[in-house]
């Protein structure tokens, strides 16, 4: 079972979008997933078709009442997909976590109790607070989705600090475990130039598959669907379901 984070203290960047696509792309190739959203937005959870106050159970419940992941779980639409949703409780959750033993380590030792998904798929908040400290600490590797333009480097240059000192602190086996290009526009200087300095900084862990802007993608959320299901022909679900297949052949 392969635990990733989707991961960046910058809102804007695709990283929800990222964490939709990819697990529903990853169901749809064969593999059983579970979506865990940390996220208070809860927009992963809307984004695959739960409606978020009809979830009789929440990432929420999971973290601070004691509620397993099975009973939080509830299977999404879609082929090889569950998910844990998250709800507005979530957002006192960092307050909560405070004054809990062990606060950084609660999801992981809810996960400890997780068996027979191929991935799970975390969606932290675009922060670098509890939740995504919780995910940091379960998680084998984090994904990070970056957005083609100059503060994007600056902010992943944190953001690997940020993984560096989880590693040393909480979980040594947490590692990088790739980049994802998003509204990548080939036509763009920015975009060829923020590309190439990406890809100079960590070759062996940046995905060849960029994902273009694409009117689809911002569409399908709305919908209640992974773009997979709302236009399969896109270029943004196909972009998805390659990066799927990369990480499959990537991490086994």
């Amino acid at each position: 079972m392969k635990i990733l984070a989707f991961a960046n203290q910058k809102g804007g960047v695709g990283k929800t979008t990222s964490a939709i696509n990819v697990a529903a792309s990853l169901g749809h190739l064969g593999k059983k997933v579970l979506l865990i959203d940390l996220d208070p937005q809860g927009n992963c959870t809307s984004g695959v078709g739960i409606d978020k106050d009809k979830a009789p159970y929440s990432t929420y419940d999971v973290l601070l009442e004691g509620i397993s992941i099975s009973e939080a779980t509830q299977k999404t639409p879609y082929q090889g997909l569950w998910c844990v949703p998250a709800t507005m409780n979530l957002a006192g959750a960092e307050i909560g976590l405070s004054a809990v033993n062990g606060r950084e380590s609660v999801l992981k030792k809810a996960l400890d109790q997780v068996s027979g998904y191929d991935y799970v798929i975390m969606d932290c908040p675009p922060s670098l607070g509890l939740l995504t400290l919780n995910g940091l600490c379960a998680a084998k590797g984090v994904i990070v989705p970056m957005q083609c333009e100059y503060f994007a480097l600056e902010g992943l240059s944190q953001l690997t600090y940020t993984i560096g000192l989880v590693k040393k602190m909480y979980n040594p086996e947490l590692e990088l475990a790739g980049v994802i290009l998003t509204m990548y526009d080939g036509r763009l200087n920015l975009s060829l130039a923020v590309a190439a300095e990406i890809r100079k900084y960590f070759p062996d862990r940046i995905f060849r598959t960029t994902v273009p802007r694409n009117v689809r993608l911002s569409e399908a959320p709305s919908h209640g669907k992974p773009v997979l299901y709302y236009d399969k022909n896109s270029k943004g679900a196909l972009a998805y379901l390659e990066i799927a297949r990369e990480l499959m052949k990537k991490r086994g």
